[in-house]
C-alpha cells in the first residue's frame, strides 16, 4: 500500500485514526498492539507472500536482543551473536536484493552458466532491515533498554509510517516513544500539515518532473541519444527535482503520519540543494542513512581519528556500502564510488570547510551527473547521455521537443525550485504569529490536498522510486 493512493487516504488511514484516538483512547497497550497489526496489513497489502519474511525478521531480532543482553558478561558469546545477527540480516538482504545480480555477474566474468535466481524484491527491505539491525546493536551499546515484549520490537520494525519509505528510524532515537509516548492536537495538527506537504511534493512535483525525465532518458535508443543537449539536460535536471521531491515527499509523510500517531522521527531532508560543497550536500541529504552508516559502518571502522590510509580505506568501504545499498547495478556502485572520490578530495584539500562563490554550481554540476549515472539502466547508456549533455553524439543543441516541454511544464519547475529553497520556512518564521497569513498558509494547504487527491484519483503517472530500496 502506497500513501499517494485511495485506498490509504480514504480507508486505511482514517481507520486506523479512528480506532487508535477513539476506541483505543485510553489504552496504550492495546493502541501499540493495533498499530502493530495495522503496519503488518499495511505490508501485506502490497507484499502478502513476505509479511512473512518481516515477522520472521521481527522475532529473529528481538530473540538476537535478548541473547545479546543475557550474555553482556560474557565477552566472546556477546561477539558470537554479534557475528550471528550481522551474518543473517546481510545474509537475508543479499539473497533478496543481489543474489541475481551476482550471479550474472559471476557468469559474466568466469564464463560459468551457473543458473540465475529469479527473486522478487520485498518492497521496503532495506530500511526495514537496517532498523532491525539497528534495535540489536542499540541492545548490544547498552544505547536503548532491551525489549522483552516481542510486539514492541514489532512495532518498531514494521510501523507503517516509515516501513516502506523511510526514514531510517533507529531504534535509540525512539526507545522510549513505543511506550512512553503523548499524544496532543499541536502534534496531530501538525503531523496532517506535514503530511500534506509530502503528499503534494510526490503527487504535484515528482510525478510530473518523472515524466520529463523518462522521456529524456528513454532518448538513449540503439547505442545513442536520439535528442539534443538541451533535452537531456533538461531530463538530467527533471529527474534531479524528481528524486529530491520523492524522496523528500515521502519522508515528510513519514513524518507527518507519525506525528499523528505521537511518535517524532528526526528530519531526513534539509534543502540539499543549496549547498556549496558536496560535503555539505550529504550532510543535509538523506540524513537518516547517513547517519546509520555513520554510526554503525564509520564510526566502528575508526572514523576520521586514524591514519590518513586508513581514514580513506574508512570513507571507501562507507560509500561502497551506499552504493550497493541502493541497488543491484553497476551504476550504483560507480555513484556511490565517485563520491567516495569526490568527498576525499575535498578532505584532503580543505575544501569542505570553506566556501566559494561558485561553489554552489560546482556542486550542483557534480549531484547532476551523480543523478544521471542514479538513474540509468547501465553504465554505457550513463556515458552516453553525459556525453549528449556536454554536445557529444547529441542532435543538435537545442530542439522542439525542449521547448516543448518546458511550456507544458513550466509552473512544475517552477514550485520545484521554489521547494528546493528553505523560502517557505524563512517566511513562515517571520509570519507565524500572523492570523493572515495563517489563513493562506492553511488555505495552501487544503489546495495542495484537494490537487493532489485530484491527481491520484484520475490515476496520474505514479512512479514509486523506493521500490528499489
Amino acid at each position: 500500500m502506497l500513501f499517494p493512493s485511495e485506498v490509504f487516504l480514504f480507508v486505511f488511514l482514517p481507520v486506523v485514526l479512528v480506532v487508535y484516538y477513539v476506541l483505543l483512547r485510553k489504552l496504550k497497550m492495546l493502541k501499540n498492539v493495533f498499530l502493530l497489526l495495522a503496519s503488518l496489513f499495511f505490508y501485506a497489502w502490497g507484499e502478502p507472500v513476505y509479511v512473512n519474511l518481516m515477522i520472521g525478521s521481527i522475532l529473529f531480532n528481538w530473540l538476537m536482543g535478548i541473547l545479546i543482553d543475557r550474555c553482556r558478561g560474557k565477552k566472546w558469546i556477546s561477539v558470537l551473536m554479534f557475528v550471528l545477527l550481522v551474518s543473517v540480516n546481510i545474509g537475508v538482504l543479499g539473497w533478496y536484493k543481489y543474489s541475481e545480480f551476482t550471479v550474472l555477474q559471476i557468469n559474466r566474468f568466469l564464463h560459468t552458466s551457473i543458473p540465475v535466481p529469479v527473486v522478487p524484491l520485498p518492497i521496503g527491505i532495506s530500511f526495514f532491515t537496517f532498523q532491525a539491525m539497528s534495535y540489536v546493536i542499540d541492545v548490544y551499546r547498552q544505547r536503548g533498554k532491551v525489549q522483552k515484549n516481542p510486539l514492541n520490537v514489532g512495532l518498531y520494525i514494521s510501523l507503517f509510517p516509515q516501513l516502506i519509505a523511510g526514514p531510517i528510524v533507529r531504534y535509540e532515537t525512539i526507545a522510549e516513544q513505543i511506550e512512553h509516548r503523548v499524544e496532543n492536537f499541536s502534534d496531530f495538527s501538525a503531523g496532517v500539515s506535514r503530511f500534506c506537504v509530502g503528499l503534494a511534493k510526490k503527487v504535484l512535483i515528482a510525478n510530473n518532473m518523472a515524466l520529463v525525465a523518462d522521456n529524456a532518458f528513454g532518448l538513449i535508443i540503439g547505442g545513442e541519444f536520439q535528442g539534443s543537449a538541451g533535452m537531456a539536460w533538461l531530463g538530467a535536471i527533471a529527474y534531479t527535482f524528481q528524486i529530491f521531491f520523492d524522496f523528500s515527499g515521502y519522508s515528510d509523510m513519514a513524518i507527518g503520519l507519525g506525528q499523528m500517531f505521537g511518535f517524532h522521527f528526526e528530519e531526513n531532508f534539509r534543502y540539499p540543494y543549496i549547498s556549496k560543497t558536496v560535503s555539505e550536500f550529504w550532510r543535509r541529504w538523506h540524513i537518516s542513512m547517513q547517519t546509520w552508516f555513520r554510526d554503525y559502518v564509520y564510526f566502528p571502522l575508526g572514523g576520521s581519528r586514524v591514519a590518513l590510509p586508513r581514514h580513506i580505506f574508512n570513507l571507501f568501504v562507507v560509500w561502497l556500502l551506499t552504493g550497493i545499498w541502493h541497488g543491484a547495478n553497476w551504476t550504483f556502485i560507480a555513484w556511490g564510488l565517485m563520491y567516495f572520490v569526490i568527498l576525499t578530495f575535498e578532505k584532503l584539500t580543505g575544501l569542505s570547510k570553506k566556501e566559494y562563490w561558485w561553489g554552489h554550481i560546482y556542486t550542483m554540476l557534480l549531484v547532476i551527473i551523480g543523478w544521471v549515472i542514479f538513474r540509468s539502466t547501465g553504465m554505457g547508456n550513463a556515458f552516453l547521455y553525459i556525453k549528449a549533455m556536454f554536445g557529444i553524439g547529441a542532435k543538435g543543441i537545442v530542439d522542439k521537443a525542449v521547448w516543448a516541454y518546458i511550456v507544458q511544464n513550466w509552473i512544475y519547475f517552477i514550485f520545484a525550485i521554489i521547494g528546493s529553497v528553505p523560502l517557505m520556512p524563512w517566511i513562515d518564521n517571520r509570519l507565524q504569529t500572523n492570523r493572515l497569513w495563517q489563513t493562506i498558509y492553511a488555505v495552501g494547504l487544503v489546495v495542495c490536498l484537494v490537487v493532489s487527491v485530484s491527481f491520484i484519483s484520475n490515476n496520474a503517472y505514479n512512479p514509486f522510486i523506493y521500490f528499489n530500496f
